[in-house]
C-alpha cells in the first residue's frame, strides 16, 4: 500500500487537528468561552501565575467541567485506536476491532452485573457506585479476554482463527446475559445500564481519569516498542519466526496490552465502538502499514476524531447531550460499509 502524505506532514496535519479539537472542547458548550479566556484560564489550571481578572468563571468551568471530560477523551480515543492497529496487526486485517476478542463484551457484562445487581442489594453507597462499575467494567473486560485467549491455545500455540471465533461465540454470550440483566433490571436502573450502554463522557472527574491515563501511557510507550515485530507479522507468521520474532510471545501481549486498553477505557466511558476500526484504517490508508507511523498516528486520530465526535453529541441539541456512541456509530458504520464496497471492487 502506497503512502499518500509523507509522515511528517501527516503528524504536522494531525497535530494541529488534535491543538484544535482540544480548544474547541474546552471553549465550546452550554457556556462559550473567547478564546483567549480559555487558554489563560486552562494556563492558570496548569500552575502558572497569571492574573485571574476576569476569569473566574472560566476557571471553574475549565477546571470542575470540560477539562476532566476533554482529557478523557483524549486518552479514550488514544487508547482505542492503539489497541485497533493492534488487533489489525494481530489478525493481519485490516477490518478487525478490539471488539473480536470480547474485551468490550466482556466490560459491558461488568457494568450490568454491577448496575442491576447493586440495585437488587437496595442500591450502592454514592461514594462507591463510580468505582465499583469502573471496576467490574474492567474486570469483566479482562475476564472474557482471558477465557478467548485461553480457548485459541492449544498444544503450546496460539490459533488466531479460533481465538476469532471464540471471540464471536463469547460475544453473543455476553450480550445475551446483558439482555438478561435488561429484561429484569427496572425502570430506573435500564435507563442507567441503557445510557451506559451508549457511551459518554458526562460526568467524568479527575478521580476516573487517572487510571485510564495511566493504562492509556502505557500502552502508547509499549506498542511503538513492538513496530518492527507487528510489520514482520504483516508477512506471515512462518515468516515473522524466520526473522526473528517471537510470535507467541507477541500475541499474549497484544491480547494483553487490549484487554488492559479497551477495558479501561470502557470503564471510563461506557460503549464506543468504530474508532478501534474506523481511525487506524483511515490512517493506514494515508501512510501505509508502517507500524512505525501508524500506531502514533492512529493515536493523535483517535483523540482528535473523539473530542470532535463529543464536541457535536454536546451542541447538537444543546442543552440536552446525545451519547458519544451514537455518533461514533453514525461516523463508523457508514465507513464500515464502505470498505467493504470498495474490498469488492
Amino acid at each position: 500500500m502506497k503512502a499518500v502524505i509523507g509522515p511528517r506532514s501527516l503528524f504536522i496535519a494531525l497535530g494541529l487537528l488534535l491543538a484544535l479539537a482540544l480548544w474547541l472542547s474546552l471553549a465550546l458548550g452550554p457556556v462559550s468561552l473567547p478564546l483567549g479566556d480559555t487558554v489563560r484560564a486552562a494556563l492558570r489550571l496548569a500552575g502558572l501565575p497569571l492574573d485571574d481578572e476576569g476569569l473566574q468563571q472560566a476557571e471553574l468551568i475549565l477546571g470542575q467541567i470540560r477539562m476532566p471530560r476533554t482529557l478523557l477523551g483524549l486518552a479514550v480515543g488514544a487508547v482505542l485506536a492503539l489497541c485497533g492497529v493492534a488487533m489489525q496487526g494481530l489478525f493481519r486485517n485490516p477490518l478487525a476491532d478490539p471488539g473480536l476478542i470480547g474485551v468490550s463484551s466482556g466490560a459491558a457484562l461488568g457494568a450490568a452485573v454491577a448496575i442491576v445487581g447493586g440495585a437488587a442489594l437496595g442500591g450502592i453507597p454514592e461514594l462507591f457506585a463510580p468505582y465499583l462499575l469502573s471496576l467490574c467494567a474492567f474486570l469483566g473486560g479482562l475476564v472474557v479476554t482471558a477465557l478467548v485467549y485461553r480457548l485459541g491455545r492449544r498444544n503450546g500455540q496460539t490459533s488466531v482463527t479460533t481465538m476469532l471465533l471464540a471471540g464471536i461465540a463469547l460475544n453473543a454470550l455476553a450480550f445475551a446475559c446483558i439482555g438478561l440483566f435488561t429484561y429484569l433490571a427496572d425502570d430506573a436502573t435500564l435507563r442507567t445500564l441503557t445510557f451506559w450502554n451508549l457511551g459518554s463522557l458526562n460526568g467524568a472527574s479527575y478521580a476516573r481519569l487517572w487510571p485510564l491515563l495511566l493504562v492509556t501511557l502505557a500502552v502508547a510507550l509499549w506498542l511503538p516498542r513492538r513496530a518492527q515485530a507487528l510489520n514482520a507479522l504483516l508477512l506471515g507468521e512462518s515468516e515473522a519466526r524466520h526473522l526473528g520474532v517471537a510470535v507467541e510471545r507477541l500475541k499474549r501481549e497484544l491480547v494483553f496490552c487490549t484487554a488492559l486498553g479497551v477495558g479501561a477505557a470502557v470503564a471510563a466511558a461506557g460503549m464506543i465502538g468504530f474508532i478501534g476500526l474506523v481511525v487506524p484504517h483511515l490512517v493506514r490508508l494515508l501512510v501505509g502499514p508502517d507500524h512505525r507511523v501508524l500506531l502514533p498516528a492512529s493515536a493523535l486520530a483517535g483523540a482528535s476524531l473523539l473530542l470532535l465526535a463529543d464536541l457535536f453529541a454536546r451542541l447538537i441539541l444543546s442543552p440536552a447531550e446525545l451519547p458519544i456512541g451514537i455518533v461514533t456509530a453514525l461516523i463508523g458504520a457508514p465507513f464500515f460499509l464502505y470498505l467493504l464496497l470498495r474490498g469488492r471492487t
